[in-house]
């Protein structure tokens, strides 16, 4: 019989996380736990308030599942039991290392997918004056690709003072939905003369049809607008890649899916995150072979991460003991 568990848990940030919606200091997790026959699947997740998630109804929603588990409930059953949102991942997590485990192999092997040694991240400089994301960037120059977050009105300055900091540093600029359609065109433009490779979500989900309007000095990237499958198709047209986060997709099994769909419609791939722990980061690296970024810096953010997580150095991250080994 397997045993579920779930717990709401807080991991302090090292200083303080901004982007255009607002700033925070602690990350908030729903951890969950599967146990049968001494052996144990974990999965992690970030309920987010933009998809109108919180850690209460989070946890509540995994806990209704609970009835279900010694019927017969598996990673299968899931994908109908739940909506694909923050609850969904981390159950799908947990299923994927039970199965993996009682298999006696490797969630990789069992996802059939191969996971390179050490993986380039992104590693994000919050929003902030031109001055002071400067600053962190300068003092982040050994990350080989940095993400800065964007919040609109200042950001060619933003753009110009980073860039000076760390002339020969890759970039990506992500802008949480904070820009207007209006001024898409100069901000592309502005991203363009300073060298970016990605913009990420400028523009409001519900207000990203002028994309398709535009001009794509830089590739342009689905974030808030990208969720599960079902999202696919209203992004052909408008974007040129697409976030996979797991959060948003409802766990590793639709991320696979949405992967080999997004490819086939010739989208580039970004592997992305919410700030959380390895425990969240090790489901979203099985992902790293076949993306084009990586943004999964988040445990990196933190003030402490769970033991066992990621080794960070050098600009990459090497995988820990944490979860699917």
């Amino acid at each position: 019989m397997t045993k579920l568990d779930v717990f709401a848990e807080q991991f302090a940030i090292a200083g303080t996380f901004t982007i255009s919606r607002g700033s925070k200091t602690v990350a908030e997790v729903v951890q969950v736990t599967l146990t049968q026959d001494g052996h144990v699947g974990q999965g992690e997740c970030v309920p987010y308030a933009r998809y109108g998630e919180s850690v209460v109804q989070t946890v509540a929603a995994i806990e209704a599942l609970a009835p279900s588990i010694p019927n017969g409930l598996d990673r299968a059953g899931l994908q109908n039991a739940l909506p694909h949102g923050a609850a969904h991942n981390a159950m799908d997590c947990a299923f994927w290392e039970l199965e993996a485990k009682l298999a006696g192999v490797s969630v990789a092997e069992l996802a059939g997918v191969s996971v390179p040694e050490s993986i380039v991240t992104a590693y994000t400089i919050s929003l902030g004056t031109p001055e002071v994301m400067a600053a962190a960037a300068r003092a982040a120059r050994d990350y080989p690709l940095l993400k800065l977050k964007l919040g609109g009105a200042g950001d060619r300055e933003r753009l110009a003072a980073v860039r000076e900091a760390v002339p020969q540093t890759r970039l990506v600029v992500d802008a949480n939905e904070a820009r207007v359609p209006g001024d898409l065109a100069a901000n592309l433009l502005a991203c363009r003369e300073v060298g970016i490779e990605l913009v990420e979500q400028p523009l409001p989900a519900g207000d990203d049809a002028a994309l398709a309007d535009v001009e794509h000095l830089v590739p342009i990237c689905a974030d808030e607008s990208a969720h599960g499958l079902a999202t696919l198709g209203t992004l052909v047209g408008r974007y040129d890649a697409v976030n996979v986060k797991l959060d948003k997709t409802g766990g590793l099994t639709e991320a696979l899916d949405l992967m080999r769909a997004a490819g086939a419609k010739n989208l580039k791939i970004m592997v992305g995150c919410m700030v959380a722990t390895s425990l969240s980061m090790a489901p979203a690296a099985l992902l790293a072979g076949q993306a084009d970024w990586c943004d999964l810096d988040g445990a990196l953010l933190l003030a402490a991460d769970r033991p066992g997580g990621f080794r960070f150095g050098d600009g990459v991250m090497r995988a820990g003991e944490i979860w699917g080994r």
